[in-house]
């Protein structure tokens, strides 16, 4: 391990720090499971997603009824478990997909690590990293392992990735170094003191292994409507199925007519639908480089009102640039080319020797000695013979004892350092004095540095305050950087930034300051998981987003986890939506997404509630009146398919740019129980009309009521399609079209058991359907104008009830 010409001795690097470990003591280690492997966090498992997936509340209900009828009925009465297995299948073809992506990620981001062993350094995985194992690390290299350092050579560390600090630290022999961290620059022996889950990057990560589905609304809502359905189900059944008896069915036929009643209660063309637009949504912003680990996922960035960000990674690149170079001499012909020998003389630059090498290129000179930049003195220095003696540091270090003169430069320094910005003093001296800042010694330029931001920080922070969505930037960089990056992209500071140190603990208090401040410095991974947790327990929908083990708890935590896709492992598994490509930008996308397929859901799902309650009537009514019930399964299939199914498909995935509310069930009940109502009264009507006719027969009466109930409910999908526009009135003239064309094919009319009546009783069944229609179209605009006049503003909605405007 070299290292280049220093104070130490030149070209001497660390020198062997013992032979490492023998084979035979790797073995032993091995043996005894002290090694560095992990248990495979990066989601569940193949067999966990198909449970999850098959062993549904929804396949209960329809897969029972499924086996009922292919056992007693025609299998075209069947046909509704094609949505069963559809809905199925579309879940988990989703999260296997997203789990392949995810491993993927994870073996081409898989870890190296060198280790010395019988003397010589090999090159393994870090899974083969055991216990006293002796790591060579270098610039770059992850720390694989919590270790104690052997030996160092200007061995700075960066661990921003566990405490947010993006200041490298300097570790010297002795100290100890955690997993998750990189070197930035130097080199170093250490040996391995925890490996495996008793690194500190695996006990952090530990508490957020457990899977857990991500909030959803949607899914909540229709898991109360299934409840629901699944009370009423059993007590339909046997009115159902006795009533059938009563009127002279056999048991097979009783039983047939009964699961067409009953199986129509049950919206499986919602569950399928929302399944349908999730997946669709999961494809479109996959596309802009936004991997969805889970179907609701994309639901759950469209309720969120406050984002947590992290700084670095997030509003920054992790980059540093200068912004200003300010001259203090009259004679500045050699600043530029000590600035680039500076920067050139160490060979692992840390990020501001990087900046400044961007702005100086070498000069060339010859250096005789080189004095590494440590945390400790704060400064390096560079003897290059003829060209002078240079030093580049912390303008308070270098110039502490240089009299007035000195003072007057480092007030130059409190306005920029006050911003946030990082400001180094270029100086000279006469002579190089060991390890001390020699006397005189003459400050030359001050160099302005700030972090680079992200090009789509500022434009996607402004996309967020426009769409009603709070930011909260939580670092555990100082307090002023962070506000400085944060004012930057065009965050309110408002009262200015907040030391984490002096955090309450107490949740309400914690709560009440995180809703008057927007920025918050020194924030450990501990405190972040609760200021999420505060938030929430004030009302709030968090999202958070982060790229490093430190980010994993509040991840967790967090409503939404977003995890940058070059961040740990461990994010990329906690995250339920992965920014492939790092790119804050595409969250709008993903945004909009999730407005467009919950506002559409709530469209349909008013089409699949208005057929489970007028099936439920219908039920009741005809199980009441002892009456044979008035369909087919087949025939339900037909309605539904052409006045719900195939229209809500369309309907599910077109624009809808709606901003989200609470409330998803409560409104949709209240459209749908009216409308279910009469639907379920005309059919009714128009079922006992034809009855009453001496010369039709019950197929002819359940005919009737067939038309009856396809034009009420199209009337209903009429309703939600508007407004109209050619695609939206050629779809629905499509469904008219299919209806009459299986009416007027005799095979089509055969295959689905319909057999029309006399022209007059099938006038008198549209008549029916007519007054229906009236009377929905009456309460719809009604309902409307009681809308449009009540009396309250529609602002954007406050933080605390939840969801959008």
């Amino acid at each position: 391990m070299d290292a280049p010409p220093s104070a130490v001795d030149a070209g001497a690097g660390v020198r062997p720090a013992g032979q490492g470990l023998r084979a035979a003591e790797v073995a032993a280690r091995v043996q005894a499971g002290q090694t560095n492997a992990l248990p495979d966090t990066t989601s569940r498992s193949t067999r966990e997603i198909v449970r999850a997936n098959v062993v549904t509340r929804f396949n209960a209900i329809l897969g029972t009824l499924l086996v009922v009828i292919l056992v007693v009925g025609p299998p075209q009465d069947a046909l509704f478990g094609i949505v069963l297995v559809s809905n199925t299948l579309i879940g988990i073809v989703q999260e296997v997909r997203a789990k392949r992506t995810l491993d993927r990620l994870a073996l081409v981001a898989a870890t190296r690590a060198t280790v010395v062993r019988d003397g010589t350094a090999v090159e393994i995985p870090r899974d083969d990293v055991v216990l006293d194992d002796l790591l060579r690390l270098r610039a770059g290299d992850e720390v694989v392992v919590d270790g104690v350092v052997v030996d160092a050579v200007a061995f700075d560390v960066d661990e921003s990735l566990l405490t947010g600090e993006s200041e490298p630290v300097r570790r010297e022999a002795g100290d100890e170094v955690l997993s998750g961290s990189f070197v930035a620059g130097g080199a170093a022996h250490v040996r391995a003191t925890r490996v495996g889950e008793d690194a500190y990057a695996a006990r952090l990560g530990r508490a957020a292994r457990r899977f857990e589905l991500v909030g959803s609304e949607l899914r909540a809502g229709i898991d109360r409507i299934l409840r629901g359905v699944t009370f009423v189900l059993v007590p339909a059944a046997v009115l159902l199925v006795s009533s059938q008896l009563v009127v002279g069915d056999s048991v097979p036929e009783a039983v047939r007519s009964s699961v067409g009643g009953v199986g129509s209660m049950v919206p499986e063309g919602l569950v399928l639908l929302t399944s349908v637009a999730f997946a669709v949504g999961v494809v479109r912003v996959g596309r802009r480089g936004v991997l969805v680990n889970e179907l609701a996922a994309i639901e759950g960035l469209a309720r969120v009102d406050v984002l947590c960000l992290d700084k670095t990674g997030t509003l920054t690149d992790g980059h540093l640039t200068v912004t200003d170079v300010e001259l203090l001499g009259r004679d500045d012909r050699d600043v530029e080319q000590a600035i680039g020998a500076l920067a050139a003389a160490d060979p692992s630059p840390n990020a501001s020797l990087r900046a400044l090498a961007e702005v100086a290129a070498p000069p060339g000179w010859p250096l005789h000695r080189w004095i590494p930049f440590s945390s400790a003195t704060k400064w390096s220095a560079v003897d290059a013979g003829d060209h002078g003696v240079w030093f580049l540091g912390a303008p308070d270090v270098l110039l502490a004892s240089s009299g007035p003169a000195g003072r007057t430069v480092l007030d130059r320094t409190v306005a920029a350092a006050s911003t946030g910005r990082r400001v180094l003093l270029v100086a000279d001296a006469d002579a190089l004095d060991g390890d001390r800042v020699p006397s005189p010694i003459r400050p030359r330029a001050l160099l302005q540095l700030e972090e680079r931001l992200r090009p789509d920080a500022a434009s996607t922070v402004a996309w967020f305050a426009a769409e009603a969505v709070d930011l909260r930037v939580l670092s555990g960089d100082h307090p002023a950087t962070v506000a400085a990056v944060a004012a930057r992209v065009g965050i309110d500071v408002g009262d200015g930034p907040v030391d984490a140190r002096d955090l309450p603990e107490d949740v309400e208090e914690l709560g009440a300051l995180l809703e008057r401040h927007t920025v918050f410095g020194r924030v450990t991974p501990i405190q972040k998981e609760a200021m999420v947790e505060a938030l929430q327990h004030r009302g709030h929908v968090v999202a958070m987003t982060g790229d490093g083990v430190k980010d994993v708890l509040a991840l967790k935590r967090a409503d939404l986890g977003i995890a940058m896709g070059s961040g740990s492992a461990a994010t990329r598994a906690i995250g339920r939506l992965v920014l492939l490509g790092d790119a804050f930008d595409r969250l709008p996308a993903v945004v909009a997404e999730g407005r467009r397929v919950l506002a559409n859901i709530e469209r349909v799902a008013n089409l699949f509630l208005t057929k489970t309650v007028y099936a439920a009537l219908l039920a009741v009514a005809v199980g009441v009146a002892r009456l044979p019930f008035p369909f087919y399964p087949r025939h339900l299939t037909v309605v539904s398919s052409l006045t719900i199914g195939i229209p809500a498909f369309f309907l599910a995935l077109a624009p809808n740019e709606t901003r989200m509310r609470a409330g998803f069930v409560g409104r949709v009940l209240r459209f749908a129980v009216p409308a279910g109502a009469v639907a379920a009264g005309a059919t009714f009507a128009g079922y006992a009309l034809a009855r009453d006719q001496p010369d039709v027969d019950l197929a002819g009466a359940r005919t009737t009521a067939t038309v009856v109930l396809f034009l009420v409910a199209l009337w209903v999908l009429g309703i939600l399609a508007r407004p109209y526009d050619a695609w939206r009135g050629a779809l629905v003239a499509a469904m008219v079209g299919t209806f009459a064309t299986v009416l007027a094919v005799p095979a089509l009319r055969s295959f689905f058991g319909l057999e029309p009546p006399p022209l007059v009783v099938l006038l008198a069944g549209v008549g029916v359907a007519a007054l229906a229609c009236a009377l929905l179209e009456l309460g719809w605009r009604l309902s409307g104008w009681v809308r449009r006049h009540q009396p309250h503003a529609r602002g954007p909605t406050t933080l605390a009830r939840g969801g959008l405007a």
